[in-house]
């Protein structure tokens, strides 16, 4: 394995991994401890943004690390890169809502979710430059 695979396996466990784990096994076992909603509701609207930070910049790494094994027109002809641009593009959605102060807490967990299943996606796909 070559160092672009492995800063795309590293990457990718720390933004899918962290986001699967917040909102799957964090969030709830939070809530089953017994712990004031309000606390819980705070944790969230806390870790959310940082994580979702976390995998925008992660994502930029993976494009960098697609266009370097495979050339710029992977980013949109592959679906690794597709997905790359959803995430991306989903992670200014909740940003942009986030920034501007609007109250949507529904579209911004519709823009976390379809990260979720996009990084759940971009797992099963083999890493760039390594066919499987």
């Amino acid at each position: 394995m070559n160092a672009g695979s492995i800063s795309w396996l590293i990457a990718q466990t720390f933004w899918v991994g962290g986001i699967w784990l917040l909102q799957f096994l964090v969030m709830p076992a939070l809530s089953k401890l017994g712990l004031a909603p309000l606390l819980i509701d705070d944790l969230d609207n806390s870790l959310k943004p940082l994580l979702i930070g976390l995998a925008g910049c992660c994502a930029v790494l993976q494009v960098f690390v697609l266009i370097a094994a495979d050339g710029l027109s992977s980013v949109w002809r592959d679906i690794r890169g597709q997905l790359l641009l959803t995430v991306l593009l989903m992670v200014a959605g909740y940003f942009a809502v986030h920034w501007l102060g609007v109250q949507a807490p529904r579209w911004q967990l519709f823009n976390y979710m379809v990260l979720a299943f996009c990084g759940l996606l971009l797992v099963l796909q083999p890493v760039p430059g390594k066919r499987a």
